[in-house]
């Protein structure tokens, strides 16, 4: 397997204002997105990844960093040549979201009406405004239906709404590592990170950017917040267990055990890239999803129009998004008789396992994708037209 190289981001700007869940309109807008592969001469091989809460379009191949260091994207080891996912076959291309910090239209962005950041004033996004916002890009690209769209997490959430709201657009949905709505647990841990952005004073209610101040105290209490919930309680032990950095205790409130350490570094370097306002547009995205809300509770009625064919895996130590979480999906896609392939892999990463190199992990895609691709050479009067 080798990687696929140096790659670039490309964009797409679009004029016609996107109708958003909430009733507001974002126009005038761009899309970043990267491509990888060739898209085959009918069109039948393009394969949609979606990004989970701090990733981005960068999903495989790298870019040279400006002091000479690689930056690799974050899939890279799905997602390239002889890989899983596997570029030699398809055309798969990895989308930015609007409201992000790393080049779709978002609140670090100039609003054309007032030629001042957008802040605070950014309309609050879903997870079905964004897989609009996807299927217009498509549209753009003349992809009338992807041979599968897959995402990891936030992502596997998009990947579902998909198979939801464009049903005939895709042959096979991908759902890793994912939950059909977030528990009130999980809703509290993203509650918790918000207020300790909102509450930093260098915030100014969203509007930091014309203050020339960054709210880095509560972007770090964020992400380590956010962090601790997609580590298990073995990987830390594992990792850390209760060494001590100065190798005994030092009777004050600075840090004393490697852990602490190792969260306050992850939230320093997050808090130098990511912005405050995407993590609060994110997180509250996160805590929207509820397909089945508008169907009494009943994921089995919300996903009967769905017509793909499924793939969903789950971790065993994935306490943020548990393997039950999934098992629920798979029993509401068997009650609508949807063909489901279904993976539970025994890793002791938690949450994080979805974005790890597990060889169980891998094969189990590998095998789905040689079956979406057989479809695809065998013969095309086995694909479903958009």
């Amino acid at each position: 397997m080798s990687s696929i190289g140096i790659v670039a981001p490309q964009s797409m700007h679009f004029s016609e204002p996107l109708p958003l869940q909430g009733g507001a309109l974002i126009g005038d807008y761009t899309i970043v997105y990267e491509t990888y592969g060739t898209l085959n001469q009918d069109r039948s091989n393009a394969v949609l990844v979606c990004h989970a809460l701090n990733a981005s379009h960068h999903v495989a191949g790298y870019y040279e960093g400006p002091d000479g260091a690689r930056v690799v994207g974050w899939w890279d080891n799905m997602v390239g040549p002889g890989k899983p996912v596997d570029t030699d076959r398809f055309f798969v291309i990895g989308v930015n979201n609007l409201g992000s910090c790393f080049g779709s239209t978002g609140p670090m962005h100039v609003n054309p009406a007032t030629g001042k950041p957008y802040g605070a004033s950014f309309p609050v996004l879903t997870v079905e405004d964004w897989v609009h916002a996807q299927a217009r890009l498509a549209d753009r690209l003349g992809i009338s239906q992807f041979a599968a769209v897959m995402g990891g997490s936030l992502g596997g959430m998009q990947a579902m709404a998909w198979s939801m709201l464009y049903p005939q657009r895709l042959r096979h949905c991908a759902v890793i590592a994912s939950t059909p709505k977030l528990s009130a647990q999980n809703i509290a841990f993203n509650d918790v990170a918000r207020q300790a952005i909102l509450t930093d004073p260098d915030f100014h209610g969203g509007d930091f950017y014309a203050h020339g101040v960054v709210p880095r105290s509560g972007l770090r209490v964020a992400r380590m917040i956010g962090h601790i919930t997609y580590l298990s309680d073995d990987d830390m032990a594992e990792k850390f267990g209760r060494e001590l950095r100065a190798g005994d205790y030092q009777f004050g409130f600075g840090i004393d055990f490697e852990i602490e350490s190792y969260l306050r570094y992850q939230g320093d370097k997050f808090s130098e890239y990511f912005d405050a306002n995407t993590y609060l547009l994110i997180t509250k995205a996160l805590d929207y999803f509820d397909p089945a809300r508008d169907h009494g509770g009943d994921l089995t009625r919300a996903l009967a129009g769905t017509q793909a064919e499924f793939l969903l895996v789950s971790f065993s130590t994935d306490w943020r998004f548990a393997p039950a979480r999934s098992r629920e999906m798979v029993q509401a896609l068997v009650n609508n008789r949807r063909r489901v392939v279904y993976a539970e892999i025994d890793a002791p990463h938690g949450h994080d396992a979805f974005l790890l190199e597990d060889s169980r992990y891998h094969a189990a895609v590998r095998a789905y994708y040689e079956r979406v691709w057989d479809e695809i050479s065998g013969s095309g009067a086995q694909r479903r037209v958009a």
